[in-house]
């Protein structure tokens, strides 16, 4: 099995991975507004059910129907990102499917079927239910689908940093120690708050500019200004929360994912008292020639910020590609191997367990309790068994280095953007300014891009690991024709991009068409 894993056509690997790209990047543009609307809409309604003002009932109805687009597409793109597992990574399902499958059944009984109920309450109960039931039911729809995306992330954060597992030599295959270190792994946690926190970004941007949309209109005008109040608070309150949750995020990278951080930072060589880059003239088309650069050129960094980032102190010690590479002592005297003695061990380790195999199979106990003891002693490099060069354990720096900065800049920007609105909101006529009401339209797209980039950095960082340090793309991939893989990729390209048209013509008809007065 496993020479037959290594000769895998390399078409194969890179098509399987697009598609699965496709299918995610696709997939995230519907998530974030279903759950930063989930917000806005629980708190249009909870300000009918207090106030009884049927406007607010106006209102609610408003973005819940908009909710009720966008979320029909997120169903169908995830339903497809999740089968991807079983066709184009069908290795990856056997060796890791007792683990990984956990979270996504539970997504799939509990949270999507939570959500499935009480989304029908919320559109089919207003005259069948009372007011308390059918308010509990909005919000419980919004945390439905915001449960969904914990054990979503759950999943992805297990890849990123693997916990709570064994393997079993025998069937050669994964299995769950641990659920609760599975659950809530320190990477999850930070993970799960930063993402959502994130998303409730991209709902507020999307509430604020079709309010500022009606504003520009001359229509609507107390839906425009009461939405855009709504939006904005929940808007700067998720940007600073944001802000905070990806510091944590950060050191919980620093700590698991020392080569992602490298490469965001394009940093080559570590050491102590690092400054974190602002911006530096990275090839964005090219490779860097780490190894014999010092550091990136035009480079502007603010002083010990990356050390404390890292490590909460100003002066902590922070690894860079090359010292990954070939190994460095850390500041408490224990020293990390080297890439190259990192291979030679997984290599040791892939024959001890072929080994131990061979003997099991002869029913020759003695050799195979000396090869399975020599395999436990190499284990935690398994999967750099199967790394070819040392140079394709380092992910592409510059897609990590300019999305990491396009996301945090545009963060900084939204924070920004927000207190600004919500200036012009108490303190001016938010319903004046033109610039404004423009500035918000163009708000929306950043949005999307700042919530895409956070992903590139968290998916292209974790490279060429499908399984942080356990398990390479080359292994996890289906031994498929390339060629079916190529042929589903432009099938679902033009599958994604229609609906993602529809969507838009659906949504953009509904904001033109506006509120519907029930009473």
């Amino acid at each position: 099995m496993n020479n037959l894993l290594l000769n895998i056509d390399a078409s194969t690997i890179d098509w399987s991975r697009a598609q699965f790209a496709l299918t995610a990047i696709y997939h995230w543009l519907f998530v974030p507004l279903t759950l930063g609307l989930a917000v806005v809409m629980g708190i249009m309604e909870t300000r009918y059910y207090r106030t009884r003002d049927p406007f607010w009932k106006d209102t609610a109805k408003f973005w819940q129907k908009l909710f009720g687009i966008n979320f029909a597409m997120g169903v169908a793109t995830g339903i497809i990102l999740e089968f991807e597992f079983g066709t184009n990574w069908s290795n990856y399902s056997w060796i890791v499917g007792d683990i990984f499958g956990a979270p996504l059944a539970i997504e799939g009984i509990l949270a999507f079927f939570m959500e499935s109920t009480f989304v029908a309450v919320m559109y089919f109960g207003w005259k069948k239910v009372s007011p308390g039931f059918h308010l509990a039911s909005t919000w419980l729809t919004g945390l439905g689908a915001t449960i969904s995306a914990w054990w979503i992330l759950v999943a992805n954060s297990w890849m990123q940093y693997p916990v709570g597992c064994a393997f079993n030599p025998d069937t050669m295959r994964h299995e769950m120690v641990s659920f609760w270190d599975v659950a809530f792994s320190p990477f999850a946690v930070d993970k799960f708050c930063h993402t959502v926190i994130s998303s409730w970004i991209v709902g507020a941007v999307f509430v604020v500019a079709v309010s500022c949309w009606y504003l520009l209109k001359k229509r609507e005008s107390r839906l425009a200004k009461e939405s855009i109040k709504v939006g904005a608070i929940v808007g700067l309150v998720a940007a600073l929360g944001a802000a905070v949750t990806g510091h944590k995020s950060g050191q919980t990278v620093a700590e698991v994912q020392p080569m992602k951080l490298a490469a965001m930072e394009a940093l080559y060589n570590g050491g102590e008292k690092q400054p974190l880059t602002m911006i530096a003239l990275v090839n964005p088309f090219k490779q860097p020639d780490y190894e014999n650069e010092e550091e990136p050129g035009l480079k502007i960094a603010m002083p010990y910020a990356l050390s404390l980032m890292a490590t909460n102190t100003l002066d902590g010690y922070v690894p860079g590609i090359n010292d990954l590479l070939n190994g460095y002592t850390k500041p408490d005297g224990t020293r990390e191997p080297s890439a190259d003695e990192k291979i030679e061990r997984g290599k040791v380790a892939i024959a001890a367990l072929q080994a131990y195999r061979m003997a099991k199979k002869e029913k020759n106990d003695s050799v195979a309790e000396a090869q399975l003891k020599l395999f436990r002693e190499n284990e935690q490099y398994f999967g750099y068994g199967y790394v070819r060069d040392k140079h394709e354990l380092v992910p592409s720096v510059p897609i990590n280095f300019y999305a990491f900065r396009v996301m945090v800049g545009l963060g900084c920007l939204f924070i920004l953007y927000f207190a600004v609105v919500l200036f012009f909101v108490y303190r001016k006529d938010i319903t004046k300014p033109r610039w404004l009401h423009l500035a918000a339209i163009v708000m929306v797209p950043l949005a999307y891009i700042a919530s895409e980039s956070g992903w590139l950095v968290a998916e292209f960082g974790r490279q060429p690991w499908t399984i942080q340090d356990i398990l390479p793309t080359w292994v996890a991939v289906s031994n498929l024709n390339s060629g079916s893989v190529i042929l589903t990729f432009f099938i679902f390209l033009i599958l994604f991009t229609t609906m993602l048209a529809v969507e838009i013509s659906i949504l953009l008809k509904q904001i033109k068409k506006g509120p519907e007065i029930d009473h």
